[in-house]
């Protein structure tokens, strides 16, 4: 089933960017097969195919320099999207520290499927994000519950997913502020599968459907999940990135007094 291009005007100039670990295209056999394009390159042609003919979407990756994520780059993002796996340890933390300013000064982040351990979204969420997982040949269903949300427009009740990763219950993180989506299994679990938070001025939707071993994100449905949630994440407002470290010891010379003599 083939969603309809959007039309809200809160996609329109969207500029979005679509980062990738891009490790398994390189190393793995059937992810080359399944995304000859590379995962955050099918990703990003879906959003470039949905999303308005003026929206800029571009594509990062952790071997660019910065990992593509400079700081320049990332004050001309309104969206950023993040898949990763098994490399999240090589993420710079000064990179982290980056992205997470942005996200509070306005910059919409999507994070999808694995990237539920990454730096990003564990220090953004403040848990460990962990959760239950097999990986087989499960059949997933994507039941909308929030079927108002901006998010879920033109998509299908449920998606079906013939074969894919089990993600599980229970899921570490916090009470998200809507639930939009809830996955079950074949073999008998439940997950919530799509769901929204704030962090300072910055919307965040994490999405589990999506991984290396299955076409998932070749799905017009899928692809129209996350071009919803590239509008949705967007905010029109000017961003001020605040400076996080600001308040370090040694940056005052406040002095101390005690029966009026200045202490150390």
């Amino acid at each position: 089933m083939t969603s309809a291009p959007a039309t809200s005007a809160q996609a329109a100039g969207i500029r979005v960017l679509v980062w990738g670990e891009n490790h398994h295209e390189k190393t793995d056999a059937t992810t080359q097969r399944l995304y000859p394009d590379t995962m955050h390159g099918t990703i990003a042609a879906g959003l470039r195919r949905l999303l308005p003919d003026d929206a800029a979407v571009g594509t990062a990756t952790l071997d660019d320099p910065e990992h593509g994520l400079t700081e320049e780059r990332l004050a001309e993002t309104d969206v950023l999207f993040w898949w990763g796996h098994l490399r999240h340890d090589a993420v710079d933390d000064a990179v982290v520290e980056r992205v997470h300013r942005h996200v509070l000064a306005g910059m919409g982040l999507v994070v999808l499927h694995s990237g539920h351990f990454s730096k990003i979204f564990i220090r953004l969420m403040g848990t460990t994000c962990s959760l239950r997982w097999r990986q087989a040949d499960d059949r997933e269903l994507v039941w909308t519950v929030a079927p108002t949300h901006p998010i879920a427009v033109g998509v299908p009740h449920p998606i079906v997913i013939g074969s894919q990763e089990m993600y599980g219950e229970f899921f570490d993180v916090p009470a998200p502020d809507e639930l939009v989506f809830v996955s079950s299994f074949s073999g008998g679990e439940v997950f919530r599968s799509g769901m929204t938070f704030s962090r300072g001025h910055g919307r965040i939707f994490y999405f589990s459907p999506g991984d290396q071993d299955y076409p998932v994100y070749h799905q017009p449905e899928i692809q129209r999940v996350l071009a919803n949630a590239a509008g949705w994440a967007r905010q029109d407002r000017p961003r001020i990135v605040p400076r996080l470290a600001m308040h370090r010891a040694g940056e005052f010379d406040t002095p101390r007094e005690w029966n009026g003599e200045v202490l150390a």
